[in-house]
């Protein structure tokens, strides 16, 4: 059996380092730390300057990389890759870094995002000759390259870059170069950190910096084209300026709240998020406990503003796969209580209120509200630290689609009472904004709660859908 969630879906992790004897070693670690972000599989990419040396697997990190594999991954500089699907299906040959041979030398790649014109470009190199070794998006990228008439590989990938839409955070590796590059909305996040060893260093987050001893230096910025050499690091912003669309769902659910991204503190967000929410949607009750982990520092903030007690009543278990063996089909409510469970003195004969961060289905808050019912509450008030999830996303975050989306096809009272709880309220669009007051990196991008969409995308057959209109993707 599968275990199905009724989060999002995580989306994908990219580390890259120059210049280190442990560069391998180092990536290794960066993944470890990012393993939230993807697990299906993972790869490391290394170059020792005439060479690259590739190893990737599915499953986790620390199954992956045994000391022996590490060990054959030669070379001082390194791009790694944890993979959740949101483009191609899981198989080994769509783990990443991909890498490739062409008349620029090798190339290797890994890109955390989703390019909303993928299918069109394929399509046409498929037609022009092009023979694709993967079902993932990220390939048209190298095909592009490859197919450039530009001799120069920076040419070559501001060429290929300057014809694919969507979310892109990458890291490009050569023999000679190391390569950062952000899309100009700046969709993903990416930052930049140095060692006190002189390495250079980029990861989706800045938690990988903390387990490698990096320091923060910045974030690549949207548009902006890091490169590193042994003549030194430069940067170009091959592209034309658009208005910056951070992803908000980063701070929502997605990155930990131990990092930094978009020049923020994720705990800080998260935390104003829950006070925000105890602001506008107030509500008496005796205990606060959050759906864990995700909702932990919502929760916490939630309760610092409304000075209801914050308690640990649901405890959730680590140590679950992907897939297990239900011991009875009879069992309901089996996938539910398997990864939850309630501590009945936090909730017998109380007024709780849930924090949780995001609902899409409803199915396993449904299930979850009914263990703390039985658990003896006298009254469950379900409280949502973010507006009600509308619209799927098309640029990196695997949303169910509008018809499973449940406040796409259901109002707030349905929903209330298909979860069956005293009462149920989310956070507003306005107010999830005034969290975000004073940001440093800009706009964002809101799509999942309002269905505008930024960048314009594509069907598979290539026909171009308009701004606000829904899109039907494939399951």
């Amino acid at each position: 059996m599968i275990l199905q969630s009724d989060k999002p879906k995580e989306e994908c992790a990219i580390y890259g380092i120059y210049n280190s004897k442990e560069a391998a070693n180092f990536t290794y670690l960066g993944l470890y730390s990012m393993q939230h972000r993807g697990q299906e599989s993972s790869g490391i990419v290394t170059t020792d300057g005439s060479h690259l040396y590739r190893y990737a697997n599915m499953g986790l990190v620390a199954n992956i990389f045994t000391q022996p594999k590490i060990k054959e991954l030669i070379g001082d500089s390194a791009i790694g890759h944890n993979r959740y699907s949101t483009t191609g299906a899981s198989f080994l040959r769509n783990a990443q870094p991909i890498r490739v041979e062409s008349h620029l030398g090798p190339v290797a790649l890994a890109h955390n995002g989703n390019l909303v014109n993928s299918w069109d470009i394929r399509n046409r190199l498929e037609r022009d000759g092009s023979i694709f070794q993967t079902t993932i998006d990220s390939e048209v990228i190298v095909h592009l390259m490859a197919k450039s008439h530009k001799t120069d590989l920076l040419e070559a990938l501001c060429d290929s870059l300057a014809q694919v839409r969507g979310a892109y955070s990458l890291l490009v590796l050569t023999p000679r170069y190391l390569v950062a590059v952000r899309d100009p909305n700046g969709f993903r996040p990416l930052v930049m950190g140095k060692r006190s060893d002189g390495a250079i260093v980029f990861a989706s987050e800045t938690c990988a910096f903390d387990i490698t001893d990096t320091e923060y230096v910045r974030d690549v910025e949207p548009g902006e084209m890091v490169v590193i050499d042994h003549t030194g690091m430069r940067s170009l912003y091959p592209f034309p300026k658009a208005k910056p669309s951070l992803c908000i769902f980063e701070y929502i659910y997605f990155a930990r709240p131990d990092s930094y991204i978009f020049e923020e503190s994720v705990y800080k967000v998260r935390k104003s998020l829950g006070r925000q929410l105890a602001r506008v949607m107030p509500v008496e009750a005796d205990v606060i406990i959050p759906v864990p982990d995700s909702a932990n520092i919502a929760a916490l903030g939630y309760s610092e503003e409304s000075g209801i007690p914050y308690q640990s009543g649901l405890i959730r278990s680590h140590y679950i796969g992907r897939t297990f063996i239900e011991p009875d089909q009879k069992i309901r409510d089996f996938g539910a209580k398997i990864k939850y469970n309630v501590v009945k003195e936090v909730v017998n004969g109380k007024r709780v209120v849930i924090i949780d961060d995001s609902v899409m289905r409803g199915t396993t808050s449904r299930k979850i509200i009914k263990m703390i019912r039985n658990a003896g509450a006298k009254e469950i008030h379900f409280r949502v630290s973010a507006p009600p999830t509308v619209a799927p996303c098309y640029y990196g975050i695997d949303i169910p689609t509008h018809k499973e989306l449940i406040a796409s096809t259901h109002t707030i009272e349905e929903i209330q009472k298909y979860l069956r709880v005293d009462s149920l309220a989310y956070l507003t669009l306005d107010t999830m904004h005034k969290a975000v007051e004073g940001h440093k990196g800009g706009g964002f991008c809101d799509a999942c709660f309002t269905s505008n969409y930024p960048v314009e995308f594509q069907d598979h057959a290539g026909n171009q859908k308009s701004l606000f209109t829904e899109y039907a993707t494939e399951e």
